[in-house]
């Protein structure tokens, strides 16, 4: 092992401790987090609505405060978005990450404190570092940088001296000055806005680096990886940079992407991150298993909805010493930045109770994002409706999946459709679908962007009654049953085609 690797691994080691200490005493960890949580929030104006002062107890909490969504919330958001400070959490808010769109918006903002950066995101840095240790003990991953790719930020225009920005922009932003010694490319390559020169000014910066791990989102990451090998003229990324070993990753579904890594970078080692705007709530710990440990000690408070209470109003939490195995739950959390039993949107299931290990199952709502898209329901509906009315179509019924990589082709969606009434240019109809999308959702229209990551949608007319000879065969024939309209596999679409379509 190296001088670089020896060192990292002796400042890594008390973290390591840390993990073991809260894998074998979860639900002591969890109510210490709960207790600060509340105690720090107490005389913020919503610790004060809701009384804070007086929660002596897990469940007088969730009988007193909601489970919120983020339309629910953007109130307080916007507010300190305008510079009001004290409202949700007890310290001032400098930095807000920009994700995708919600149905009444296309983008969100969401807090994030500087509590949040240090015990929460920074922390998972140190995490991710301690399971490269763990899983691979001779690795010499830290004598070399890791090539990270990300996004960027900007001044907030409604409060001077705060920022908005993606979550890994935010991050490296507040990385600590050795950090950046290890990492790839510089921090003004890093956080330029415009992909397209990122990507170029990256592959000129780093092509002669000694690169020995990558950082990030798959979609955008193939995209990199195969400007790379265009610029060098290689057959795959390891003849690039040799000593290359692990692929840390996160934010979308893996499944479509092995494939096209296996060929990109063949013998490379894998480690999944559940990283999110909101925090930071899982790392793969162990190499032979295909989830990820809970971390129980970022700064986040965690209850869990059950499937049956995921449309309700007023849904039931359970906290951890109620979860079971393999049943799929809402996720909530309480954090460090004043998210306060807030629905991250996404489902999850228990793979191992001791320690609690995750997968993320979904999204509690029909959704596509195969490659970072984030494409719900209502964006789909609404570009649908949008088509229709500009070429004089009729629809009966739609349904939409991913178009995964394959070799060196990009990603895309298909879109399966049952016309009534045909429109009057199908090219136009599939041109307006693509561009409303793009206008109301801007991490589709990030994607679409020059087809870097994602091509345009590809219409697939079906036969009349094609879904009613779907439904019949189900045994699903009534009101009360209708066609999934987005999938994240390619299941329910093949079947369609494979079986229902000559």
């Amino acid at each position: 092992m190296g001088i670089k690797n020896s060192i990292v691994k002796f400042f890594i080691e008390p973290r390591l401790h840390e993990i073991q200490r809260f894998m074998a005493n979860p639900y002591e960890v969890q109510h210490l987090v709960f207790v600060e949580l509340i105690s720090k929030a107490a005389k913020t104006e919503w610790g004060r609505k809701y009384d804070y002062a007086s929660i002596d107890s897990i469940k007088k909490y969730q009988e007193r405060v909601p489970v919120s969504t983020y339309e629910e919330l953007f109130p307080y958001f916007e507010r300190i978005l305008k510079g009001e400070n004290n409202l949700l959490w007890n310290t001032k808010i400098d930095w807000f990450a920009k994700s995708s769109g919600t149905t009444n918006s296309r983008s969100k903002f969401v807090p994030v404190s500087r509590e949040a950066i240090a015990d929460c995101h920074h922390k998972a840095g140190k995490d991710m570092l301690a399971m490269i240790f763990e899983n691979y003990p001779e690795t010499k991953v830290f004598d070399g940088k890791t090539l990270a790719i990300g996004g960027s930020h900007t001044p907030n225009p409604q409060a001077e001296g705060t920022n908005i920005g993606d979550v890994s922009a935010i991050i490296v932003e507040n990385l600590p000055l050795w950090a950046e010694y290890s990492r790839a490319p510089n921090r003004e390559v890093f956080m330029l806005s415009k992909w397209e020169e990122k990507i170029d000014k990256m592959i000129q910066s780093t092509v002669d680096e000694n690169i020995t791990s990558l950082s990030g989102v798959p979609t955008w990451m193939v995209v990199l990886l195969n400007k790379v090998l265009e610029h060098t003229q290689k057959n795959n990324i390891k003849e690039v940079w040799p000593n290359l070993e692990i692929f840390l990753h996160g934010a979308v579904s893996f499944v479509p992407y092995k494939g096209v890594f296996s060929q990109l970078c063949p013998g490379m080692n894998y480690i999944e991150l559940y990283n999110a705007s909101e925090g930071f709530f899982g790392v793969q710990d162990d190499k032979n298993r295909d989830d990820m440990l809970l971390m129980l000690d970022h700064g986040v408070f965690y209850e869990f909805i059950p499937s049956d209470d995921f449309d309700k109003k007023h849904p039931k939490t359970i906290t951890l010493d109620k979860v079971q195995l393999h049943k799929n739950y809402a996720l909530v959390i309480s954090t460090n930045a004043g998210l306060w039993r807030y629905k991250v949107g996404d489902t999850i299931k228990f793979t191992s109770l001791k320690p609690f290990r995750i997968k993320i199952s979904g999204r509690t709502k029909h959704f596509i994002n195969a490659f970072g898209e984030e494409l719900v329901i209502e964006n789909a509906d609404f570009a649908i409706a949008t088509a229709c009315q500009q070429t004089n179509a009729v629809i009966s019924d739609y349904t939409a999946a991913p178009i995964y990589l394959q070799n060196k082709s990009k990603g895309g969606h298909q879109w399966l459709i049952e016309f009534d009434v045909m429109p009057t240019d199908i090219n136009q109809f599939t041109q307006i679908l693509d561009q409303t999308l793009r206008n109301i959702n801007s991490d589709y229209d990030a994607k679409r962007y020059q087809d870097m990551a994602l091509l345009g949608p590809k219409i697939s007319v079906l036969p009349q009654n094609t879904f009613y000879k779907w439904l019949k065969s189900e045994g699903k024939l009534g009101g009360q049953h209708k066609i999934p309209r987005l999938s994240n596999d390619r299941n329910f679409v093949d079947k369609l085609l494979n079986e229902f379509v000559q």
